[in-house]
């Protein structure tokens, strides 16, 4: 783990220093309270804006507390997975870049028309889960949301985590339980870091850092599209 939060801020201290910061368009990330917030032990963190705070990079919500957490809220679980945008299977939406792609760790979903004008277009949480993070990060990184599924009934994985990046507004907060389908936040662009575009990423390590974004290493992380198509609704 010290050599990913090594990576991490190495790679966030690039993209602070060397990623033009335009004024951003968008407004303020807004959290709207949900009935099915539960009161886990929150890691203790002191978020500034660009700033390098290690605790940013982790969920807020440590892996420790998610079998009791899940154990209490049953319908949670994961039911199968869906496409983070324009569900339930990503209509009007195309990957401007793939997983893998230039060691890309993720995928980037752009709205069909390209450009800025997906900015605002909602964005759904692929599955039922726990937000273990809902905040701003640093250093390009944007309005994040981390969501943990927990799947007691898959061959291989018992926890999986998804994670939305660049997002305009936020409208969940840590602690939310959430089912599939929910509006989680709106597309992004960075706080005009960026054209408009969703940020993606699927890991079955679910306690990792924030991570950089492109590395040689997949080490944690999977697929999106391969795990979704292989694990839909029933």
């Amino acid at each position: 783990m010290t050599r990913l939060l090594s990576i991490s801020i190495i790679s966030c201290l690039v993209l602070y220093f060397f990623i033009p910061n335009e004024k951003s368009s968008g407004k303020a990330s807004t959290v709207e309270q949900s009935p099915n917030t539960v009161k886990p032990v929150l890691v203790s963190k002191s978020i500034k804006a660009d700033s390098v705070d290690s605790t940013q990079f982790y969920p807020a919500i440590s892996q420790d507390q998610y079998d009791d957490i899940f154990k209490g809220h049953t319908k949670f679980a994961s039911d199968g997975f869906d496409f983070p945008v324009g569900k339930p299977n990503a209509k009007g939406y195309f990957k401007a870049l793939n997983f893998g792609q230039r060691l890309h760790l993720g995928e980037d979903w752009n709205g069909n028309g390209g450009g800025n004008t997906d900015l605002g277009d909602p964005v759904y949480s692929a599955a039922n889960g726990l937000v273990v993070y809902a905040d701003d990060i640093c250093c390009g990184w944007g309005n994040t949301v981390r969501v943990v599924h927990y799947m007691p009934h898959h061959s291989k994985y018992k926890y999986v985590e998804t994670i939305y990046s660049h997002l305009h507004n936020i409208y969940v907060e840590t602690g939310d339980l959430i089912p599939r389908g929910k509006q989680i936040g709106s597309i992004g662009n960075a706080k005009g870091r960026y054209s408009a575009h969703l940020h993606f990423e699927m890991r079955d390590f679910v306690n990792m850092s924030i991570g950089p974004g492109y590395s040689e290493d997949k080490f944690g992380y999977l697929n999106p599209t391969e795990f979704i198509e292989q694990n839909r609704p029933e």
